[in-house]
């Protein structure tokens, strides 16, 4: 229409502007330009550029983040912007412990998604999913959905910015996901495999790009390559510090980089690098980094003797660890509960469309129903039992340790339907769950352990029975046990420790809890265990 304008006369538009009608025509025509050009404007300047703004805001002030992302949401009705925008809202919320709105948002990208399901649509879904999942602890279904998208060549097949930026964070994800296994090896393989899907074109690219030298750093320092993890750390606190306003990324990089001062047992620099973690975010709703760097400052003035700095920080951790643990089993009900919701919906959906959306559906709508399944079976099998994972090393000849029980099942228990196969499955399942110290957990249950190995609470609780010869409580606290007094054994600094301290580190609801446990699996006291470590060390 521009053209147009531009072809037409002056001197004729001078005469149209005589006339009345003509005029109004004219005023008319002007009008439909301007608004041409203004609404062009809008649609375009680029999406990405507005997205990428959102995106720097999540590791800037969540709380602003949303409320800039959702000004966005409300004005644009582009069903692929939609669902990139939901996805930083849902983060956003994640980042604050709300995993509860975390969760509703992304129920409406599925809404969303269902609309236009697009390839790159499904992608991104699929990785949000995925990354909710690990929000929530359920790390053996975050897993899997990445597997099967990296193993699958359509991900592969755009080679547009907004599909390599996805696959960088899936892969990232991934990274995530085998550091929670103790798989280092992998875990720094995936990142080095998310660095190739990311340049410097936007900033989303660059953070990515960040959070994979942190990541990579803590999986570094586990791996007792200290020196190169702090190398890293100190570049990257240095490159933002100067560079970038991200209080997200540079909290992080100090809390990683007090991690190795600890290991160093330099417990003054570990508490100067957590205070200027802490000072970074300490305005700021990040309460999952939160609830980290007030453990460390604990744990490092307990190591120096400053017990009044060591029950502020406490406090403070057990109060934000508190409140995490409730809104992330809230997390998990309430994403139960979509789901069944979901499940109505599928099934309408399923008779009123074609038949090609008929198998996208169903293909959603069975892993709702699995979802649906291994939680139910797991909320009404908590007390069943379970075998204890590994025996108590041997330290007293004159103790009586605890009898083990005959592998001989029982005729009821032959007659299992469970296969050999699915058996060996769940057993391994349950090895590598035992590497990650989840057990340590105050809220570990045997409906949580179900939900996150993705196993039918059924078949869990019979292997566990079968081949453990524990009830729950008895298998999670030998564990927690077993793992205190390795600590006791290996690391002097544990024998300074108080008998509470050591209790709640274990993930002990009671002092006196953690001394029973302590004393039918030791044969002697905590005390007592403390004086023969002592004694030998000494000796």
């Amino acid at each position: 229409m521009g053209k147009n304008l531009k072809n037409i006369n002056k001197k004729e538009i001078i005469n149209e502007f005589f006339s009345f009608e003509r005029f109004k025509n004219s005023l008319f025509f002007l009008l439909i330009f301007f608004v041409s050009i203004f609404t062009n404007g809008q649609s375009g300047p680029d999406f990405t550029i507005l997205a990428d703004k959102a995106f720097q805001k999540l590791y800037q002030n969540p709380d602003d983040c949303i409320n800039y992302t959702q000004s966005l949401l409300n004005s644009d009705q582009n069903t692929e912007h939609k669902i990139v925008l939901q996805n930083i809202i849902s983060q956003a919320y994640a980042m604050k412990g709300n995993y509860v709105e975390s969760v509703t948002i992304s129920g409406e990208m599925e809404d969303a998604g269902k609309q236009n399901y697009s390839g790159f649509l499904k992608l991104f879904t699929d990785y949000s999913l995925a990354d909710q999942y690990q929000n929530l602890d359920l790390y053996h279904q975050s897993q899997k959905i990445i597997s099967d998208l990296l193993n699958d060549k359509k991900t592969f097949r755009n080679d547009d910015q907004k599909s390599k930026i996805t696959i960088a964070k899936l892969y990232q994800l991934q990274g995530l996901n085998y550091g929670i296994t103790r798989d280092y090896n992998k875990a720094l393989e995936n990142f080095d495999k998310s660095d190739q899907y990311i340049d410097t074109h936007n900033e989303e690219n660059k953070i990515i790009g960040f959070e994979n030298k942190i990541f990579r750093s803590s999986y570094l320092m586990k791996q007792g390559k200290v020196e190169e993890a702090r190398i890293f750390l100190e570049n990257v606190i240095i490159n933002l510090n100067q560079h970038y306003n991200y209080q997200f990324l540079t909290a992080l990089a100090y809390e990683n980089l007090s991690r190795y001062f600890f290991i160093k047992q330099d417990y003054g620099k570990a508490v100067e690098n957590l205070e200027k973690s802490l000072l970074k975010i300490q305005n700021l709703p990040y309460n999952g980094l939160k609830v980290r760097i007030y453990e460390s400052l604990s744990n490092n003035y307990f190591a120096l003797h400053n017990d009044e700095k060591y029950h502020q920080y406490n406090k403070l951790y057990m109060e934000t660890k508190t409140q995490l643990d409730s809104g992330q089993r809230e997390g998990i009900r309430y994403i139960v509960k979509l789901v069944e919701n979901y499940q109505n919906k599928n099934l309408e959906f399923q008779k009123q469309n074609e038949l090609k959306r008929f198998w996208i559906l169903a293909s959603i709508l069975l892993l709702i129903i699995v979802v649906l399944i291994i939680y139910f079976l797991a909320q009404n099998a908590r007390n069943k039992e379970v075998k204890k994972q590994f025996e108590f090393f041997e330290k007293q000849n004159k103790r009586t340790l605890l009898s083990p029980v005959s592998a001989e099942k029982s005729p009821e228990k032959d007659c299992s339907k469970i296969s050999k196969e699915k058996e060996e499955e769940i057993l391994q399942k349950l090895r590598e769950w035992e590497l990650s110290d989840q057990y340590l957990s105050k809220s570990m249950s045997l409906s949580m352990l179900s939900a996150q190995m993705g196993v039918n609470t059924k078949y869990l609780s019979e292997v566990i029975n079968n081949s453990k010869g524990k009830n729950f409580n008895g298998y999670i606290n030998e564990l927690r046990i077993n793992h205190i007094a390795h600590l006791l054994k290996t690391d002097p600094v544990y024998l300074n420790y108080k008998v509470s301290y050591l209790a709640e580190f274990s993930g002990f609801s009671s002092h006196s809890a953690f001394t029973t446990v302590f004393k039918s699996v030791t044969g002697m006291s905590p005390n007592a265990y403390i004086q023969e470590i002592s004694k030998s060390r000494t000796s």
